[in-house]
């Protein structure tokens, strides 16, 4: 076999590869509705627990069985470390930082932001059975990393949920 031969080869190869990438990328993009979290705004890092809505974070109803989950990450916590929602329900999370780079990550599910301070993210998701779910931070945050974690519990479709994290 010539040189020019294993060039072709390699470069069949290789365009099989890019497309087979590329067939993954629109597969998890379309079918399974993975796509990057939108910026939905700045504000001042320091002014976020006086900015609305991050001035009441917890849990809002905003629509028929659509909420709003509203937390700030600091060091090392989430604020509420707690929230409840509905199965069934969609679930519009409004996430920032105060101060440090963090993680927010929803176990057992595609939900996954990076929180950078002041800059407000957004994702939303449906959570389909009841349970509890560990929200992460996945972005080391200093010495207590490792203690910086909440909860979704996720109750029957009929209960609802407090008006508020409280």
């Amino acid at each position: 076999m010539k040189a020019h031969s294993y060039e072709k080869a390699f470069l069949g190869a290789a365009i099989v590869v890019l497309l087979a990438c590329m067939g993954a990328l629109g597969f998890a993009t379309f079918v399974h509705g993975i796509h990057l979290p939108g910026i939905a705004g700045r504000i001042d890092p320091a002014m976020v627990r006086t900015t609305p809505p991050f001035d009441q974070p917890g849990v809002q109803r905003i629509g028929d069985n659509a909420y709003r989950a509203v937390l700030i990450a600091s060091a090392w916590s989430f604020n509420p470390p707690e929230i409840r929602v509905p199965a069934g329900a969609e679930i519009t999370f409004t996430v920032t930082s105060t101060d440090l780079l963090h993680g927010f990550n929803i176990e057992g599910t595609r939900l996954n932001m990076m929180l950078v301070p002041g800059q407000i993210s957004e994702n939303r998701y449906t959570f389909r059975e009841p349970g509890e779910y560990t929200i992460i931070c996945h972005e080391y945050c200093g010495l207590g990393h490792h203690t910086m974690f909440g909860r979704i519990i996720v109750t029957e479709p009929d209960v609802e949920p407090p008006a508020s994290g409280d």
